[in-house]
Protein backbone atom coordinates (compact mmCIF):
# COMPACT_ATOMS: atom_id res chain seq x y z
CA UNK A 1 0.00 0.00 0.00
CA UNK A 2 1.37 3.38 -1.02
CA UNK A 3 1.64 6.32 1.40
CA UNK A 4 -1.82 7.64 2.18
CA UNK A 5 -2.14 11.19 0.96
CA UNK A 6 -4.16 13.66 2.97
CA UNK A 7 -5.32 15.14 -0.36
CA UNK A 8 -5.79 13.36 -3.69
CA UNK A 9 -6.13 15.51 -6.83
CA UNK A 10 -7.34 13.39 -9.74
CA UNK A 11 -6.84 13.99 -13.45
CA UNK A 12 -10.25 12.49 -14.27
CA UNK A 13 -9.95 12.32 -18.06
CA UNK A 14 -6.89 10.06 -17.91
CA UNK A 15 -8.92 7.38 -16.14
CA UNK A 16 -12.10 7.89 -18.14
CA UNK A 17 -10.26 7.36 -21.42
CA UNK A 18 -8.33 4.43 -19.97
CA UNK A 19 -11.57 2.54 -19.41
CA UNK A 20 -13.20 3.85 -22.59
CA UNK A 21 -10.47 2.24 -24.69
CA UNK A 22 -9.75 -0.86 -22.57
CA UNK A 23 -13.16 -2.21 -21.54
CA UNK A 24 -15.59 -3.98 -23.88
CA UNK A 25 -19.02 -2.33 -24.42
CA UNK A 26 -20.78 -4.71 -22.05
CA UNK A 27 -22.96 -2.07 -20.37
CA UNK A 28 -25.68 0.06 -21.91
CA UNK A 29 -27.67 2.98 -20.48
CA UNK A 30 -31.44 3.27 -20.73
CA UNK A 31 -31.00 5.76 -23.58
CA UNK A 32 -28.98 3.26 -25.61
CA UNK A 33 -25.51 4.73 -25.09
CA UNK A 34 -22.68 2.38 -24.16
CA UNK A 35 -21.34 2.97 -20.61
CA UNK A 36 -18.12 0.98 -20.29
CA UNK A 37 -16.13 4.12 -19.36
CA UNK A 38 -18.71 5.05 -16.71
CA UNK A 39 -18.56 1.56 -15.24
CA UNK A 40 -14.77 1.48 -15.19
CA UNK A 41 -14.48 4.98 -13.76
CA UNK A 42 -17.00 4.13 -11.03
CA UNK A 43 -15.01 1.04 -10.02
CA UNK A 44 -11.81 3.11 -9.98
CA UNK A 45 -13.33 5.59 -7.53
CA UNK A 46 -14.69 2.75 -5.38
CA UNK A 47 -11.25 1.13 -5.26
CA UNK A 48 -9.65 4.43 -4.28
CA UNK A 49 -12.17 4.84 -1.46
CA UNK A 50 -11.96 1.20 -0.34
CA UNK A 51 -8.20 0.82 -0.29
CA UNK A 52 -7.00 4.31 0.59
CA UNK A 53 -9.92 6.39 1.87
CA UNK A 54 -8.32 9.80 1.28
CA UNK A 55 -9.50 12.46 3.70
CA UNK A 56 -9.69 15.07 0.94
CA UNK A 57 -10.14 14.66 -2.78
CA UNK A 58 -10.99 16.55 -5.96
CA UNK A 59 -11.65 15.44 -9.51
CA UNK A 60 -10.68 17.80 -12.33
CA UNK A 61 -12.24 17.42 -15.76
CA UNK A 62 -11.16 18.71 -19.17
CA UNK A 63 -14.12 20.73 -20.41
CA UNK A 64 -12.41 23.45 -22.48
CA UNK A 65 -12.55 21.22 -25.61
CA UNK A 66 -10.64 23.43 -28.00
CA UNK A 67 -11.79 26.76 -26.61
CA UNK A 68 -9.31 27.33 -23.79
CA UNK A 69 -6.86 30.19 -23.45
CA UNK A 70 -4.02 28.13 -24.98
CA UNK A 71 -5.90 27.81 -28.27
CA UNK A 72 -6.17 31.60 -28.29
CA UNK A 73 -2.38 31.80 -28.09
CA UNK A 74 -1.68 28.96 -30.54
CA UNK A 75 -4.63 27.71 -32.65
CA UNK A 76 -2.83 24.44 -33.46
CA UNK A 77 -2.59 23.51 -29.79
CA UNK A 78 -3.96 19.94 -29.42
CA UNK A 79 -5.30 20.25 -32.98
CA UNK A 80 -4.60 16.57 -33.70
CA UNK A 81 -7.12 15.48 -31.06
CA UNK A 82 -10.67 14.77 -32.17
CA UNK A 83 -13.51 16.28 -30.15
CA UNK A 84 -15.78 13.77 -28.36
CA UNK A 85 -18.74 12.49 -30.34
CA UNK A 86 -22.22 12.36 -28.78
CA UNK A 87 -21.68 8.87 -27.34
CA UNK A 88 -18.39 9.74 -25.64
CA UNK A 89 -19.71 13.12 -24.47
CA UNK A 90 -22.53 11.27 -22.72
CA UNK A 91 -20.06 9.07 -20.86
CA UNK A 92 -17.88 12.00 -19.87
CA UNK A 93 -20.88 13.78 -18.37
CA UNK A 94 -22.06 10.61 -16.63
CA UNK A 95 -18.62 10.11 -15.06
CA UNK A 96 -18.81 13.53 -13.45
CA UNK A 97 -22.36 12.81 -12.30
CA UNK A 98 -21.41 9.55 -10.54
CA UNK A 99 -18.43 11.21 -8.85
CA UNK A 100 -20.63 13.98 -7.47
CA UNK A 101 -23.16 11.43 -6.23
CA UNK A 102 -20.28 9.70 -4.44
CA UNK A 103 -19.62 12.97 -2.60
CA UNK A 104 -16.48 13.99 -4.46
CA UNK A 105 -15.85 17.69 -5.22
CA UNK A 106 -15.58 18.08 -9.01
CA UNK A 107 -14.16 20.93 -11.07
CA UNK A 108 -14.24 21.85 -14.75
CA UNK A 109 -13.72 24.96 -16.86
CA UNK A 110 -14.29 26.09 -20.42
CA UNK A 111 -11.14 28.25 -20.29
CA UNK A 112 -8.68 26.20 -18.25
CA UNK A 113 -7.61 22.57 -18.55
CA UNK A 114 -7.75 19.94 -15.82
CA UNK A 115 -4.01 20.44 -15.26
CA UNK A 116 -4.61 24.11 -14.42
CA UNK A 117 -7.41 23.21 -12.02
CA UNK A 118 -5.20 20.63 -10.32
CA UNK A 119 -2.37 23.15 -10.07
CA UNK A 120 -4.69 25.76 -8.56
CA UNK A 121 -6.12 23.31 -6.04
CA UNK A 122 -2.61 22.22 -5.15
CA UNK A 123 -1.70 25.82 -4.36
CA UNK A 124 -4.39 25.75 -1.68
CA UNK A 125 -3.58 22.20 -0.52
CA UNK A 126 0.09 23.07 -0.01
CA UNK A 127 -0.86 25.49 2.75
CA UNK A 128 -0.86 22.29 4.81
CA UNK A 129 2.32 20.30 5.36
CA UNK A 130 0.46 17.07 4.68
CA UNK A 131 1.24 15.29 1.40
CA UNK A 132 -0.65 15.77 -1.84
CA UNK A 133 -0.99 13.01 -4.43
CA UNK A 134 -1.70 13.94 -8.04
CA UNK A 135 -3.35 10.93 -9.67
CA UNK A 136 -2.28 10.90 -13.31
CA UNK A 137 0.31 9.50 -15.68
CA UNK A 138 0.63 12.81 -17.53
CA UNK A 139 4.25 14.00 -17.44
CA UNK A 140 3.11 17.64 -17.66
CA UNK A 141 1.83 17.43 -14.09
CA UNK A 142 5.30 16.56 -12.87
CA UNK A 143 6.04 20.29 -12.72
CA UNK A 144 3.73 20.50 -9.67
CA UNK A 145 5.65 17.93 -7.61
CA UNK A 146 8.15 20.13 -5.83
CA UNK A 147 7.81 19.37 -2.11
CA UNK A 148 9.48 16.17 -0.95
CA UNK A 149 6.22 14.79 0.51
CA UNK A 150 4.12 15.22 -2.65
CA UNK A 151 3.97 12.71 -5.49
CA UNK A 152 2.60 11.92 -8.92
CA UNK A 153 0.66 8.68 -8.65
CA UNK A 154 0.01 6.42 -11.64
CA UNK A 155 -2.86 4.62 -9.93
CA UNK A 156 -3.29 1.92 -12.60
CA UNK A 157 0.35 0.83 -12.29
CA UNK A 158 0.52 1.73 -8.59
CA UNK A 159 3.70 3.72 -9.16
CA UNK A 160 4.56 6.91 -7.27
CA UNK A 161 6.98 9.57 -8.52
CA UNK A 162 8.44 11.99 -5.98
CA UNK A 163 10.55 15.04 -6.93
CA UNK A 164 13.75 12.97 -7.02
CA UNK A 165 12.11 10.42 -9.33
CA UNK A 166 10.98 13.14 -11.72
CA UNK A 167 14.45 14.64 -11.88
CA UNK A 168 16.02 11.21 -12.43
CA UNK A 169 13.64 10.39 -15.29
CA UNK A 170 13.73 13.69 -17.16
CA UNK A 171 17.10 15.07 -16.14
CA UNK A 172 15.61 18.30 -14.78
CA UNK A 173 13.86 19.25 -11.53
CA UNK A 174 10.08 19.65 -11.41
CA UNK A 175 10.30 23.44 -11.55
CA UNK A 176 12.09 23.22 -14.92
CA UNK A 177 9.65 20.81 -16.61
CA UNK A 178 7.81 23.56 -18.50
CA UNK A 179 11.16 24.92 -19.71
CA UNK A 180 12.14 21.42 -20.81
CA UNK A 181 8.91 21.03 -22.81
CA UNK A 182 9.38 24.47 -24.34
CA UNK A 183 12.68 23.29 -25.78
CA UNK A 184 11.84 19.72 -26.86
CA UNK A 185 8.15 20.31 -27.60
CA UNK A 186 5.29 17.96 -26.80
CA UNK A 187 3.86 16.00 -29.72
CA UNK A 188 0.88 14.81 -27.65
CA UNK A 189 -0.28 18.42 -27.15
CA UNK A 190 1.02 19.65 -30.54
CA UNK A 191 3.49 22.02 -28.88
CA UNK A 192 6.42 22.67 -31.24
CA UNK A 193 10.00 22.18 -30.09
CA UNK A 194 13.28 23.64 -31.31
CA UNK A 195 14.52 21.58 -34.28
CA UNK A 196 17.64 19.66 -33.31
CA UNK A 197 17.09 20.04 -29.56
CA UNK A 198 16.27 16.66 -28.10
CA UNK A 199 15.83 15.39 -24.56
CA UNK A 200 19.54 15.13 -23.70
CA UNK A 201 20.37 18.54 -25.11
CA UNK A 202 17.44 20.22 -23.35
CA UNK A 203 18.41 18.60 -20.05
CA UNK A 204 22.01 19.72 -20.47
CA UNK A 205 20.94 23.29 -21.23
CA UNK A 206 18.74 23.47 -18.16
CA UNK A 207 21.24 21.74 -15.89
CA UNK A 208 23.77 24.38 -16.89
CA UNK A 209 21.54 27.45 -16.83
CA UNK A 210 18.43 26.56 -14.80
CA UNK A 211 15.68 27.84 -17.06
CA UNK A 212 14.89 29.02 -20.59
CA UNK A 213 15.51 32.56 -19.40
CA UNK A 214 18.90 31.51 -18.08
CA UNK A 215 19.74 29.71 -21.32
CA UNK A 216 19.09 32.83 -23.40
CA UNK A 217 20.95 35.03 -20.92
CA UNK A 218 24.03 32.85 -21.43
CA UNK A 219 23.56 32.06 -25.11
CA UNK A 220 27.13 33.01 -25.97
CA UNK A 221 28.38 30.20 -23.71
CA UNK A 222 26.36 27.35 -25.24
CA UNK A 223 29.08 26.33 -27.68
CA UNK A 224 31.07 24.87 -24.78
CA UNK A 225 28.34 22.50 -23.56
CA UNK A 226 29.37 18.81 -23.78
CA UNK A 227 26.52 17.88 -26.14
CA UNK A 228 26.39 16.99 -29.82
CA UNK A 229 25.93 20.02 -32.05
CA UNK A 230 26.77 22.51 -29.29
CA UNK A 231 28.33 24.96 -31.74
CA UNK A 232 25.04 25.44 -33.57
CA UNK A 233 22.78 25.66 -30.51
CA UNK A 234 22.92 29.44 -30.11
CA UNK A 235 21.79 30.03 -33.69
CA UNK A 236 18.93 27.54 -33.42
CA UNK A 237 17.68 29.04 -30.17
CA UNK A 238 17.93 32.62 -31.41
CA UNK A 239 15.98 31.67 -34.54
CA UNK A 240 13.20 30.15 -32.45
CA UNK A 241 13.15 32.67 -29.59
CA UNK A 242 9.47 33.62 -30.00
CA UNK A 243 8.41 30.01 -30.46
CA UNK A 244 10.19 28.93 -27.26
CA UNK A 245 8.51 31.73 -25.30
CA UNK A 246 5.11 30.69 -26.64
CA UNK A 247 5.76 27.01 -25.94
CA UNK A 248 6.79 27.84 -22.38
CA UNK A 249 3.45 29.59 -21.86
CA UNK A 250 1.55 26.65 -23.34
CA UNK A 251 3.42 24.11 -21.20
CA UNK A 252 3.19 26.04 -17.93
CA UNK A 253 0.36 24.96 -15.63
CA UNK A 254 -1.72 27.85 -14.31
CA UNK A 255 -1.86 27.68 -10.52
CA UNK A 256 -4.04 30.65 -9.56
CA UNK A 257 -7.52 29.83 -10.90
CA UNK A 258 -9.93 30.78 -8.06
CA UNK A 259 -11.69 27.52 -7.18
CA UNK A 260 -11.68 27.11 -3.39
CA UNK A 261 -10.52 29.29 -0.54
CA UNK A 262 -9.78 26.50 1.92
CA UNK A 263 -8.53 22.94 1.79
CA UNK A 264 -11.54 22.01 3.92
CA UNK A 265 -13.73 22.46 0.83
CA UNK A 266 -12.13 19.30 -0.59
CA UNK A 267 -13.39 16.87 2.05
CA UNK A 268 -14.93 13.69 0.67
CA UNK A 269 -18.62 14.19 1.47
CA UNK A 270 -21.25 11.48 2.24
CA UNK A 271 -22.53 9.67 -0.82
CA UNK A 272 -26.15 9.88 -1.98
CA UNK A 273 -26.87 6.15 -1.91
CA UNK A 274 -30.46 6.35 -3.16
CA UNK A 275 -29.41 8.45 -6.14
CA UNK A 276 -26.51 6.07 -6.80
CA UNK A 277 -28.95 3.13 -6.88
CA UNK A 278 -30.99 4.90 -9.54
CA UNK A 279 -27.87 5.95 -11.44
CA UNK A 280 -26.53 2.38 -11.62
CA UNK A 281 -29.90 1.16 -12.84
CA UNK A 282 -29.99 3.81 -15.56
CA UNK A 283 -26.42 3.10 -16.68
CA UNK A 284 -26.95 -0.65 -17.05
CA UNK A 285 -24.82 -1.93 -14.19
CA UNK A 286 -27.30 -2.27 -11.32
CA UNK A 287 -25.17 -4.93 -9.59
CA UNK A 288 -22.53 -2.31 -8.81
CA UNK A 289 -24.97 -0.54 -6.49
CA UNK A 290 -24.52 -3.18 -3.76
CA UNK A 291 -20.76 -2.60 -3.78
CA UNK A 292 -21.34 1.15 -3.51
CA UNK A 293 -23.55 0.60 -0.47
CA UNK A 294 -20.86 -1.55 1.13
CA UNK A 295 -18.11 0.98 0.48
CA UNK A 296 -19.99 4.15 1.43
CA UNK A 297 -22.13 2.86 4.29
CA UNK A 298 -19.46 0.67 5.80
CA UNK A 299 -21.73 -2.37 5.82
Amino acid sequence: MKPLAATCLVDASIYIFQYYFSLPPNWTACNGFSTEAVYGFSTFLLKLKEQYGPERIALCFDESLGQGFREEIYPDYKSSRALPDEALAYQLEACREVAELMGIPCFGSTRYEADDLIGSLMTVAKRSKQPVAVLSRDKDLGQLIRREQDYLWDFAKDVCAYPSDIQEKWGVPAEAMADYLALVGDAIDDIPGVPGVGAKTAAALLQAHGSVKGVYANIDQLHSLPVRGAKGLAAKLEEHLEQVAMAKTLATIVCDVPLVSSINELHWQPADLLALDEFCQQQGFSRLASRMHKVFSGS
